[in-house]
């Protein structure tokens, strides 16, 4: 989720680079297993993205890029091995890599599909994909817990498959013009918090677990993906949408407000 417990909160920074744990060997054999984990991934999602944009056609340009987003994000994740003490990548991570893997492709159909122009079956495709990638969303941090391999790099990698997944999603619902263009502050909300800790430090603070945040997250996951629905129109898709809207900004403001209200000296 945006909020996994071992994350810093909405937004907060959790650097991808940085100071390797544990000794070389150890990192050898983590760089190793997470290499053939991503790679088989990889290759099976190549498949059935090849698969699925024979049966909607819809181009090679889809499969393309859903592959290219696929490769930046396992790239990402690889320069993050230094945040994860385990000698092996993880089930929960491997979890985490195929949530990966569907966002891609919803984020190339969003990109490539013409969404006002593709049909329905298209539509039901997305909101099947990100149901998926939203059920999956708690089973990779409960192995995580389950298991003992709890760190930064699969708190980071789950928070940022769900904040972009969102904002595919709300991108996709405006193209389908189920909602206005504010839609996207949807999606674009998490982002924009992580450019004001640049300007306010106070921001970056870590915020405490919060079952209201992880539930507003659901909400809003849940929120666009009914709206993906050939049957859901205006006006009940705009009320969904401001709806979802206003529960995420409310909880962001919650948040702001109690990091404003911290000590500087606790940053």
């Amino acid at each position: 989720m945006l909020s996994n417990e071992t994350s810093t909160g909405h937004g907060t920074s959790i650097p991808f680079a940085g100071g390797a744990r544990g000794a070389p060997a150890q990192q050898s054999a983590l760089r190793l297993d997470t290499l053939r984990v991503l790679a088989a991934v990889l290759a099976l999602s190549v498949a059935v993205y090849a698969a699925v944009s024979v049966s909607l056609s819809l181009g090679l340009d889809v499969p393309l890029a859903a592959s290219a987003v696929l490769l930046a994000v396992f790239g990402l994740v690889l320069r993050g091995l230094v945040h994860h003490q385990f000698h092996k990548f993880g089930a929960a991570n491997t979890v985490t890599a195929i949530r990966a893997a569907m966002v891609s492709l919803v984020a190339a159909v969003v990109l490539f599909a013409e969404m006002h122009r593709a049909g329905v079956e298209v539509h039901w495709t997305l909101a099947g994909l990100a149901g998926l990638a939203l059920a999956l969303d708690g089973l990779d941090g409960y192995l995580a817990r389950r298991l003992h391999q709890e760190s930064d790099l699969g708190a980071r990698f789950d928070m940022e498959v769900d904040a972009f997944l969102i904002l595919c999603l709300s991108a996709a619902v405006w193209q389908l013009d189920k909602a206005g263009p504010w839609v996207l502050l949807i999606g674009l909300m998490r982002y924009g918090f992580v450019l004001a800790q640049y300007v306010q430090r106070r921001l970056a603070a870590p915020l405490p677990p919060s079952f209201r945040r992880k539930l507003v997250c659901v909400v809003q996951v849940a929120a666009l993906c009914v709206l993906l629905l050939p049957f859901v129109t205006a006006p009940l898709s705009v009320w969904i949408a401001a709806v979802a809207l206003t529960a995420l900004a409310w909880s962001f403001a919650v948040d702001t407000a109690y990091l404003l209200r911290k000590p500087e000296a606790g940053l």
